[in-house]
């Protein structure tokens, strides 16, 4: 079964695809070892990246979480200042000890490979463990694709390759797959549905909300608590993430780029304002007073939390992480009849936009560019506030069809391969987008023309007709027009 909650995976920056997937691939390849019996004869590991892992990694962090991964580490439980110097501690050692016991020589540069040429043709974000014995024979190898959001698929190691820059034939590619197989949510779950249409027909029929719908499916196999306790454990580290983004005392992020921090700096003039009637004005002051800067602060501070390699939620991916926090927290602190069975239903029905969008589109800056994060996160976020401000279901997909569509044909040219530039700016315009999405769809009475299905089939195009070099491979758009970089 496919767990809407699994949209929302707690993990590490600066990536889900580039970071939380490898770590988690990573993980699981060793921990075979070991269940097979085999991980007591490896003397060597080798890690390939290919395809966007390959041309961005370096900037994602994506070979430091990968090797994190062989140690045995979890995104959701790893030190992430660990993860941040492993490089530096396995080139003074000479050394890695694999799934936390096992003890191997490993020269970083030469085990570490980035294949800039070629890619698997299944997905751009595809990678390669080999384990080798004393002698140099394979042990195992196994290939694994990250396919967005913190998501993991495994291949075979015989997987077609193809020219970085190539497009797979026809069948070849995990976009041209029948993706039911992988996100439908089986046969325990009440409640089916596989795009929007399906899912307003279950409303309309059994008279629920998207989240009651949402609800059911999931406590048909776990018990409600463990559910409700997972929903809000997201929520707390969104909150806990928000907060230390306002309160870092890191001048500028890690890379090179040398972007600073803004959300201390902004959390501190907004808190300052104080009373605003009796002090001397500013002419810029008006734009302090608006609720938006507050969503600007709060989705800059997840983002730059993000950038920095800090604990998150990916909601839906690393990259766009910042959109559904600062909304969620627009909410909690805007609206007053906000509380905890709010940010539940908030989480759920986003959720089941999240899933659609997983479903029948893709949620890969590799795959179709940013709108498959920025502009999916955009969606999920305006259905959740939508519906926990009253919105009908057919006013929520009208909020969430609205978020998407003006994301449409986003491009994913992250400068440097880092998660900074366009990409922690852009997580603040689309928190706003989302709200104002909200703002259109509750002001009227749900009707549209341009249905969230069609809305979701226009951005699986859009991306299979974008080249390559604006889909996360930092060869294409503000990458290398930024030229000091």
């Amino acid at each position: 079964m496919f767990s809407i909650i699994d949209m929302f995976k707690v993990g590490v920056g600066p990536s889900s695809s580039h970071t939380v997937g490898p770590m988690r691939a990573a993980q699981a390849f060793v921990t075979s070892l070991g269940e097979t019996g085999r991980l007591s004869a490896v003397r060597r590991v080798r890690i390939v990246l290919y395809g966007s892992l390959a041309l961005t990694g370096i900037g994602h962090g994506t070979d430091r979480a990968a090797v994190a991964g062989l140690e045995g580490n979890l995104p959701a439980t790893v030190d992430t200042k660990h993860v941040m110097t492993i490089k530096q501690e396995c080139e003074r050692h000479g050394t890695l000890t694999l799934a936390g016991g096992h003890t191997i020589r490993f020269d970083y540069e030469h085990d570490v490979v980035f294949e800039l040429w070629q890619r698997l043709a299944a997905h751009p974000n595809g990678m390669r463990f080999q384990a080798f014995d004393a002698a140099g024979s394979l042990v195992d190898e196994q290939v694994w694709y990250s396919i967005g959001g913190g998501f993991i698929r495994q291949g075979h190691p015989d997987d077609h390759m193809i020219g970085v820059h190539d497009k797979p034939t026809a069948g070849e590619s995990f976009a041209d797959a029948d993706e039911s197989t992988t996100t439908d949510f089986g046969p325990q779950a009440p409640y089916d549905f596989g795009s929007c249409r399906e899912l307003m027909d279950i409303c309309k029929t059994h008279g629920l909300s998207i989240a009651e719908v949402v609800w059911a499916n999931e406590t048909a196999l776990r018990p409600q608590q463990a559910v409700r306790d997972d929903l809000l454990n997201i929520w707390k580290v969104m909150r806990e993430c928000v907060h230390h983004g306002c309160t870092s005392d890191e001048a500028t992020l890690p890379g090179g780029l040398d972007v600073p921090r803004r959300a201390p700096k902004m959390y501190r003039r907004l808190s300052g304002n104080g009373d605003v009637l009796n002090r001397a004005r500013r002419l810029d002051e008006a734009l302090e007073e608006s609720d938006s800067a507050w969503v600007n602060l709060f989705a800059l501070a997840v983002s730059e939390e993000n950038a920095g390699g800090g604990r998150i939620v990916t909601a839906p991916t690393n990259g766009s992480a910042g959109i559904i926090p600062a909304v969620l927290l627009y909410y909690w602190h805007f609206v007053h009849a906000a509380d905890e069975e709010g940010v539940i239903r908030f989480l759920l029905t986003a959720g089941a936009i999240g899933y659609l969008f997983k479903r029948n589109a893709s949620i890969s800056g590799a795959e179709v560019g940013c709108q498959g994060e920025v502009g999916s996160a955009c969606s999920m976020a305006a259905a959740g506030l939508a519906a926990v401000l009253g919105g009908t279901p057919e006013q929520v997909e009208n909020a969430a069809e609205i978020g998407i569509e003006h994301n449409l044909g986003l491009t994913c040219d992250p400068v440097g391969g880092l998660v900074q530039i366009p990409c922690i700016e852009r997580n603040a315009m689309a928190a706003n987008t989302a709200i104002n999405a909200v703002r259109m769809a509750m002001l009227g009475d749900g009707s549209h023309i341009v249905t969230l299905d069609q809305a979701i089939a226009t951005m699986k195009q859009t991306g299979e007709d974008m080249m390559a070099k604006y889909k996360e491979t930092s060869k294409g758009g503000l990458a290398v027009n930024v030229v000091e970089c």
